[in-house]
């Protein structure tokens, strides 16, 4: 077997198609988000402004968020030195649980490295807890919560995407006395919809399932303390697992899960995706609850970042281009062809400074690739004029066809 030569197949593959994934190393400089400086392959530097990062609110650079890291830093040095359950739990680990459990109005929360291993931790482990248990699915659920079903080894059952008709279907064919979980998300990042949230709750309810919501795109955004959609829609009391990430609108790293003590118990007891691994430095779990605790009374931010969005949209919706618009801060605009997307990528951050990333197969459907761009209210006027007017002349250049209406 030559294994190089599997291994130029593989990766070759990917150039032929048009999705070889390309990293941009950036330099991201403290207080000047979303600008940045691009270190370009031959070794120069340019300027560029980030539109496709994470840090939602920028809070990544926010001063109460730094103090807090900095002071743990100091008292504590840089890591945790171990697992949760050898030597890995500090103060700073149960203040941020404290903080998410109090966020989401539940008893209990537990802290992961990652939003992806909550979701695969504990989605893997229910089965465990639960014997014989059926999970449904939403078809468009993120890959974190796909895996997590997929090893779990019990029943799954997939629903089309925020069809509540289907996900009935589904309830009604299985046996009434086995246990039942419904995973869904409540702002979906690649188009940018909700979660028809209250309709789930209304079918759990009839048939004895649990709800499991991931709000990895929508805890610091959304709601009066930023819990969510669930909370905006005040229904966070008919959910039993809440997934969220620290990585996002709170600018930091980690992910968690909210729900009463005993699930949050017998996840932490059970789940290997939790019990062996190092828990995060307590220096990133302090800058995370300074991030959770500020934006329970930052709704000016959340409003600002709304409104961001919403300019963006309008703006790009009146060059006629194919976007989609679900009324959530996700802004997607349709290429249709990861050859195309991936153009349009390097020639807005090699001729405008302007960074974002094409998104292509797997990530969506082939057919749907697009430039996924992520305002927040550290994009300001001139960013925002320097963006769409790249848009217009690259798209006419391109010779990509506009929209009469757009989606």
């Amino acid at each position: 077997m030559n294994y190089s030569e599997k291994l130029d197949q593989a990766i070759g593959r990917l150039h032929e198609e048009g999705r070889y994934r390309t990293f941009i190393d950036i330099e991201r400089q403290n207080g000047q988000f979303p600008h940045a400086t691009w270190n370009k392959p031959d070794g120069t530097q340019a300027p560029i402004t980030v539109w496709c990062g994470n840090d939602y609110l920028g809070m990544g650079q926010h001063p109460a968020v730094l103090g807090a890291m900095h002071e743990a830093l100091d008292a504590t040095g840089a890591g945790s030195g171990g697992t949760r359950n050898i030597s890995g739990t500090t103060v700073y680990h149960k203040r941020l649980e404290a903080e998410l459990a109090d966020l989401h109005g539940k008893e209990a929360a537990l802290l992961f490295t990652s939003a992806y291993i909550a979701n695969d931790a504990t989605l893997s482990t229910l089965p465990k807890l639960f014997p014989g248990l059926i999970i449904y699915s939403d078809e468009l659920n993120h890959a974190s919560m796909i895996e997590g079903v997929r090893r779990n080894g019990g029943a799954k059952r997939i629903f089309r995407h925020n069809d509540v008709a289907h996900l009935r279907e589904l309830l009604e064919a299985d046996d009434p006395s086995l246990p039942k979980l419904i995973a869904f998300e409540s702002v979906y990042s690649m188009d940018g919809d909700f979660g028809p949230i209250e309709e789930i709750c209304d079918l759990a309810d009839e048939f004895g399932a649990l709800t499991y919501i991931d709000e990895v795109h929508a805890v610091g955004m959304y709601g009066p303390r930023g819990a969510g959609v669930a909370e905006r829609d005040r229904l966070m009391h008919r959910l039993d697992i809440i997934n969220g990430t620290l990585a996002k609108a709170y600018g930091v790293m980690g992910g968690y899960i909210a729900a009463s003590a005993k699930m949050c118990d017998a996840v932490r007891s059970y789940a290997p995706g939790f019990i062996f691994t190092t828990s995060l430095p307590p220096a990133v779990a302090a800058g995370a609850a300074a991030s959770v605790a500020h934006l329970k009374r930052d709704q000016a931010l959340r409003d600002q970042h709304q409104t961001q969005a919403r300019i963006l949209k309008t703006r790009l919706k009146g060059l006629g281009l194919p976007l989609i618009d679900h009324g959530s801060h996700i802004v997607p605009v349709i290429v249709g062809d990861p050859v195309h997307t991936k153009k349009l990528s390097d020639m807005l951050l090699e001729g405008y400074g302007i960074y974002v990333q094409p998104i292509n197969f797997p990530t969506v459907p082939r057919g749907t690739e697009r430039l996924r761009f992520t305002p927040s209210p550290v994009h300001g006027p001139k960013e925002m004029d320097a963006l769409v007017n790249a848009m217009d002349a690259l798209w006419s250049h391109c010779a990509l066809n506009r929209a009469e209406l757009s989606a």
